[in-house]
């Protein structure tokens, strides 16, 4: 059998990336590229008794306690989705939207955080939206590419907000608290948020016509909404979930549970809980955690396999060498690496490869790494709204009118996409705003 090693680790790495992309141009999905190339370098590198080395790291990475936490999150997504809850809270928080220039498209960022701190899945947040603020917004006259933005960009916001699915996935990946994850990223989180909403009301203040006041016979059918049934169910769930985790009370995995009951909890007081309901939700979640696993298992077969090659020194040494030795320009060279991957690969990818050689590089120059995951996952919400393959955007086309094209919502994202480079450069030269809480 041909000796890979005998190419030496830089023709090698080039080589492994060269094959991933010509698989990726194939069709073939990330979990399988990612596995099959770990097999081919595994055996072709050390031969094969270096096979057993991997799949123990593939059981570790499977056999996570705090992975558990995956799960149970998706499946608070799929039964917000699945449930009445998100609509009446939408119907509720109209209240923010009275007689305010731009208020509606205010009340959709609003009714997105609530959303992202209960589950911290964003698929299911940017259909909501979609189906309940977009067609409101439109309805009311409000600017087109506004209307989309806010949908948008606020359904992205569970990648930031706790209990993010993004921030346990880097805590598993860098083996680091995600407790203290949620406490880094809760500032940032609600600076971007409340920069779309600056947004929304300087762009509205300058240019009356993007978001006309509502008329008063629709400001009277705001007094049919039942304020406390909207509100109370989604912010008790809030306080379940976040409080116990920031007050000690319960882990992360814990208090993912614990969520799950309240929304079962919530949706049988209002007598939408059923069978069907129970069964679609727990498909989804199985859907989407299967494939959150498959591409681990790829992603942590491939660093493990790439780490025994010396890759992760040599990727050090690169790094290190492009940026001149320069803290910041080292992180810099990351943030770039990281933009380009999210154009092209799903966030799950881009952290299961990336991370385990970032991570001790960052450690490595003093930095700290619970900085560094509120940092990727800022860099991660640019990937959501990103052309070509943003998955926000595409989210949002499955239930937009027909008569709005992908395009038309890449070009709404543009100004959204700016807000979120500004706060990552913020986060990156002001770490007090992650690490405020130490």
């Amino acid at each position: 059998m041909f000796d890979l090693s005998a190419m030496g680790i830089g023709y090698g790495s080039l080589l492994m990336l060269g094959s991933m992309i010509l698989l990726l141009l194939t069709g073939m999905q990330l979990a399988f590229v990612t596995a099959l190339v770990a097999l081919v370098f595994a055996i072709g590198w050390f031969g094969v008794g270096a096979l057993p080395l991997i799949t123990s790291r593939l059981y570790s990475f499977v056999g996570s306690y705090v992975f558990l936490a995956v799960p149970m999150f998706v499946l608070m997504a799929a039964l917000l989705d699945r449930s009445g809850i998100a609509r009446d809270l939408f119907d509720a928080m109209k209240v923010f939207g009275r007689k305010l220039r731009g208020g509606v498209a205010v009340q959709t960022l609003l009714v997105a955080i609530v959303l992202a701190s209960m589950s911290g899945v964003i698929g299911g947040e940017t259909v909501l939206l979609g189906i309940l603020a977009l067609p409101q917004m439109l309805r009311l006259g409000y600017n087109r590419k506004l209307a989309i933005g806010v949908t948008c960009a606020g359904g992205a916001l569970g990648t930031m907000l706790p209990p993010s699915i993004v921030l346990i996935i880097y805590g598993l990946t860098a083996s680091v608290s995600i407790g203290d994850l949620f406490k880094a990223a809760f500032l940032p989180a609600f600076i971007l948020a409340f920069a779309y909403m600056a947004y929304v009301l300087i762009i509205c203040r300058l240019n009356p016509e993007y978001a006309p006041l509502p008329s008063d016979e629709e400001l009277a059918t705001d007094n049919d909404v039942n304020y406390f049934k909207a509100l109370l169910f989604p912010l008790l769930t809030v306080m379940m979930v976040l409080g116990s985790i920031y007050t000690g009370v319960a882990s992360v995995t814990e208090a993912s549970a614990l969520g799950v009951v309240g929304i079962i909890i919530s949706a049988a007081i209002r007598g939408e809980l059923n069978f069907a309901m129970l069964k679609d939700s727990a498909k989804a979640t199985m859907s989407t955690c299967g494939m959150i696993i498959w591409i681990g298992i790829g992603a942590t077969a491939l660093v493990g396999v790439y780490n025994l090659m010396g890759g992760i020194s040599f990727v050090e040494e690169t790094i290190l060498a492009l940026s001149g030795g320069s803290v910041m320009g080292t992180v810099m060279i990351m943030m770039i690496i990281l933009l380009v991957l999210g154009m092209f690969l799903d966030w799950v990818g881009v952290a299961l490869l990336t991370m385990p050689i970032f991570v001790p590089i960052i450690i490595g120059l003093g930095l700290d790494p619970i900085w560094f995951g509120v940092v990727f996952c800022l860099n991660m919400q640019v990937s959501f709204l990103s052309p070509p393959f943003g998955p926000a955007a595409f989210y949002l086309k499955s239930v937009a009118p027909k008569d709005i094209s992908l395009g038309e919502i890449f070009s709404s994202l543009l100004p959204f996409i700016g807000l979120q480079v500004l706060v990552l450069a913020l986060v990156i030269f002001f770490p007090e705003l992650a690490l405020w809480w130490k």
